[in-house]
């Protein structure tokens, strides 16, 4: 009797791989519960750090750029578009910084089983769009509060913001986790970066307060000012600039599609050396 060989190859050329993660689907509940779970066990606070934290930031650049230092925000009051610029913000820097590091804290498992390693990184963004909504509540209340108005026609801009900020965060986490498996040194350089990323955003200042076109261009290259730009619009009732989203646009599909695909190029390598 012949003995019957069976090879498992992996898939050629570049695959996303949906199929497979659907079929996990699952894993993306247990992980991303389990890290919020993780992340505010045996906290006295709990979940509200994720909403004091934007809180905090909000009354001291409130206090710093609104008395101190005027900057023009247009129909959008100051303290609402920090709050806004503050969530976005968050939500990517959370997303990345957590995912950058996930495949080093989940080593022991990926040793022992296989599932799509995608799951990983994504249940970190997941974990970070949880905390994303709890200060977006916040945000509406506050929204109330200051009686700041919003255009419901302009709510598929809202919508675009968040899931282009979603986006870039996972292809910018899966190429960080991705590099910090062979290289640890990254995991010491990414606050780094996003402190460098957070001042070229229109976090506290908005981009059309600059005046040369060519530096408006580069910080445009930042897929946060593009979030921002359509997450804005509904509360500003103007037309977002569409230089700064289709550049941030641009960015975004690049850091995507880089990022998925360098991850996908080095994870049949990851049970050996994380």
């Amino acid at each position: 009797m012949e003995k019957t060989v069976t090879q498992i190859h992996p898939p050629k050329g570049f695959s996303l791989g949906l199929k497979e993660l659907w079929q996990y689907r699952e894993l993306f509940y247990f992980f991303t519960w389990r890290d919020i779970k993780v992340k505010y066990k045996q906290t006295v606070l709990g979940i509200l750090w994720a909403i004091l934290q934007p809180l905090a930031l909000m009354a001291i650049f409130t206090f710093l750029f609104s008395k101190t230092w005027p900057i023009d925000t247009g129909n959008i009051r100051y303290p609402i578009f920090v709050l806004s610029g503050l969530i976005i913000w968050n939500l990517f820097s959370n997303a990345v910084s957590h995912a950058g590091e996930s495949m080093i804290h989940h080593a022991a498992i990926i040793k022992k089983i296989y599932f799509p390693r995608l799951i990983i990184p994504g249940s970190s963004v997941l974990t970070a769009f949880f905390d994303f909504i709890m200060g977006l509540i916040v945000f509406i209340i506050f929204c109330f509060i200051y009686k700041q108005g919003s255009h419901v026609s302009g709510a598929i801009f809202f919508l675009a913001g968040i899931v282009i900020i979603l986006l870039a965060a996972f292809g910018a986490g899966t190429f960080l986790a991705a590099l910090n498996v062979k290289y640890r040194d990254f995991r010491y350089t990414v606050p780094v970066l996003l402190q460098l990323l957070f001042f070229s955003s229109q976090v506290i200042y908005p981009l059309h307060s600059i005046g040369q076109p060519w530096l408006r261009n580069l910080l445009s290259l930042n897929p946060v000012n593009a979030a921002l730009e359509l997450f804005r619009a509904p509360l500003s009732g103007a037309q977002p600039d569409n230089n700064i989203v289709l550049i941030g646009l641009a960015s975004t599909i690049t850091i995507l599609m880089a990022g998925i695909y360098f991850f996908r190029k080095t994870e049949a390598y990851f049970a050996d050396i994380a």
